[in-house]
């Protein structure tokens, strides 16, 4: 019988169990920069069966948060290779998420102070996070200005750049494009913030081009073995909504299927919130039946809200892998506490964003 804690293989990437560490957006890369500290996070969260990283910026103007990630930069390629190096030594395995933010920006992050992009110069009803002192700050997102036709092969050029740095060069075992949560890639998607009307706007097969060229390429340098990506139909995160998502991603789960990615990585509901939203109704069996009809072999992930039981019944039902988010951030050895029924360390909220290693690295084990 399957269970969480049955090895399994997903695409290029033998895993040790079902348990994979969801990316968690924590604030401490002042600079963009991976520090020591983030190898001791890292390294003591090894025991998933994949840990995916926090949101990692593909440029520059990807960057939405201060002291986040990125991964264009030789130091930064440096920081995250000590730390994969580090998860590998324990056992592990470790992805990096892909990340541009989009619109969920504001100027004293873009180059030159510039406006955040976006499919359409809507602004988001939302937060981002700036670093004043040491301590985080909650301000509103800057106005986008619409990015022009003719940037977009650069995005697409800048992801495959950043997926083949990523393993080639910083060590990653894979790579998950963020096309979720309101940010860039899902802002194309959706109709609420893409009014474009050229190629990639408009209909649902325009507004999902941007992302099969991203997959293409990204596929194309590094393989569908190494490369996943998360969704997040009706997720209402970063003020972001589609009039129609279950037809929307149908169609962009049939158009993934002949990419052979190693997983899809599915968020449930509102990210962080219900798993259920009554006024965004959507089949998500439906979703996957879609993918595995068009011939989609990629692990099955899903994602929100979920303990042990929830998992266990997933797995041995309808998904491959359950992601773990919050409760990573407040138990390390989560794998070792799920399997021996074991109580709870209570996350820190205070300490989720910035800040050093309190409520981040001194988390207790079990004894």
């Amino acid at each position: 019988m399957t269970s969480l804690f049955t090895p399994i293989q997903v695409g290029d990437m033998s895993l040790a169990n079902r348990i994979v560490m969801a990316p968690l957006t924590r604030n401490r890369a002042p600079d963009a920069t991976p520090t020591p500290l983030m190898i001791e996070y890292y390294t003591q969260r090894a025991t998933a069966g994949l840990l995916i990283s926090e949101a990692t910026a593909i440029s520059q103007q990807g960057q939405g948060y201060s002291d986040v990630p990125g991964l264009y930069g030789t130091e930064q390629l440096d920081g995250w290779k000590k730390i994969t190096d580090s998860v590998h030594k324990a056992g592990g395995k470790i992805a990096v998420q892909l990340w541009h933010v989009g619109r969920v920006s504001h100027t004293d992050l873009q180059p030159d102070n510039g406006a955040p992009v976006a499919p359409s110069a809507i602004t988001a009803k939302t937060k981002t996070v700036l670093i004043k002192e040491g301590l985080p700050v909650f301000v509103d997102t800057s106005a986008p200005r619409a990015l022009a036709a003719e940037e977009l092969p650069g995005i697409v050029h800048t992801f495959q750049a950043a997926a083949r740095n990523a393993v080639e060069t910083a060590g990653f075992d894979g790579v998950e494009i963020h096309a979720a949560n309101g940010y860039l890639l899902d802002q194309f998607l959706k109709n609420g913030t893409n009014q474009r009307t050229d190629d990639y706007g408009g209909s649902i097969e325009n507004r999902a081009r941007l992302l099969l060229e991203i997959v293409r390429a990204v596929t194309d340098a590094i393989g569908g073995g190494r490369t996943g990506i998360r969704l997040s139909p009706v997720t209402p995160a970063n003020d972001v909504h589609d009039t129609h998502p279950q037809p929307l991603f149908e169609y962009v789960l049939r158009q993934l299927a002949p990419f052979n990615l190693a997983y899809v990585h599915l968020i449930e509901g509102a990210t962080g919130g219900p798993r259920e939203l009554p006024d965004r109704p959507i089949d998500y069996a439906a979703l996957k039946r879609a993918y595995r009809i068009a011939g989609g072999k990629g692990a099955w992930m899903v994602n929100n809200g979920y303990d042990k039981d929830l998992a266990e019944k997933a797995v041995s039902n309808d998904a491959d892998l359950v992601a773990f988010g919050r409760p990573f951030i407040a138990n390390p050895d989560l794998v070792r506490r799920l399997r021996e029924n074991g109580p709870m360390n209570t996350p820190d909220q205070a300490t989720f964003y910035g800040g050093g290693a309190k409520g981040y690295t001194d988390y207790p084990t079990l004894a």
